[in-house]
């Protein structure tokens, strides 16, 4: 699984028009094959800066959604919306498993004791 985040900080008089665009993206992006969820929040502390949250069942759907006609009219319009730089991390969880590819993840089995187990790998 993929999970992406990223923060979004938008102009004060370009909010309302940011939060039309987030709702487009994000109605468009649920429907892509591939995503598990995606959604964008809007900070407690801050109204004009905004946390998006996605998830994907491979690199590929991530990279697929990259390709949308939904993606291409977003990027276009977030320089006339923003108010400072986005900042994303992406990250990549997989199912822990030994070096027999025994998931170490099942309660039912305890993990073996083995010096060379798989560990997920974060990309940024």
């Amino acid at each position: 699984m993929i999970i992406v985040h990223g923060m979004f900080p938008v102009r004060k008089q370009s909010r309302q028009r940011a939060l039309e665009l987030m709702q487009e993206m994000a109605a468009a992006s649920r429907l892509e094959t591939g995503c598990v969820s995606y959604e964008f929040y809007g900070a407690l502390t801050n109204d004009c800066q905004f946390l998006l949250f996605q998830e994907w069942e491979s690199v590929e759907a991530l990279q697929a959604h990259f390709e949308t006609e939904h993606m291409e009219i977003f990027l276009a319009e977030l320089p006339s919306i923003l108010d400072g730089e986005i900042v994303t991390r992406r990250y990549e969880v997989r199912i822990q498993t030994d070096r027999e590819g025994i998931d170490l993840t099942d309660e039912a089995e305890p993990p073996r004791q083995t010096s060379e187990v798989t560990r997920p790998k974060i990309i940024h």
